[in-house]
């Protein structure tokens, strides 16, 4: 599995200061005193890897990775909740979309405050984060993204694609903000 640099865009499309998820509040404002320009560590990748259950590792070490070869300064905290989302919403495509979807797309996007991950495939369904039936061994994914994206200081959402798909995404702040 590699992953490929998108399109040479070495920012995402706020440079990650935007009006995109943030933490609210004061702390959440961003530092206009910094570099104008990308930081070495800015950019977005894409792979593709087969709707199968091995991907689901793969998909982690290949963000892991990642994140140390670009130098993201991204807590460990928060290093924790990425690879576990990227595991959630890896195994979500395997299972309930790859009889549409042989093959699915992860996404890393990372500005300067923000790293941002999502995994897009041809499923037309669009999830919901259910709440827990505790009869149930399973089924708690996407709640499980939305309150690590939620104690992170972050935010996830789902999304239709133009082709018909579906793309769900996770962003959180490179630094673990503090909840009140």
């Amino acid at each position: 599995m590699t992953i490929e640099r998108k399109g040479g865009d070495r920012t995402m499309d706020n440079h990650g200061r935007g009006p995109g998820p943030r933490p609210e509040g004061p702390a959440a404002a961003p530092d206009e005193t910094g570099p104008t320009g990308p930081l070495p560590y800015e950019g977005v990748w894409r792979f593709t890897a087969p709707a199968v259950d091995v991907s689901v590792p793969q998909a982690r070490h290949a963000v892991r990775d990642l994140l140390l070869r670009q130098g993201v300064p991204v807590s460990d905290d928060v290093t924790q909740g990425l690879l576990l989302i990227v595991s959630e919403l890896v195994t979500n495509a395997v299972r309930h979309a790859a009889l549409l979807s042989p093959m699915l797309a992860v996404e890393v996007a990372v500005g300067p405050e923000w790293v941002r991950v999502s995994v897009e495939d041809n499923h037309p369904y669009r999830p919901t984060a259910l709440e827990a039936d505790h009869g149930r061994t399973g089924g708690r994914g996407l709640l499980l993204v939305r309150e690590i994206a939620r104690e992170a200081g972050g935010a996830c959402d789902v999304a239709h694609t133009a082709s018909g798909g579906k793309v769900i995404w996770a962003a959180l702040p490179l630094k673990h903000a503090q909840l009140p």
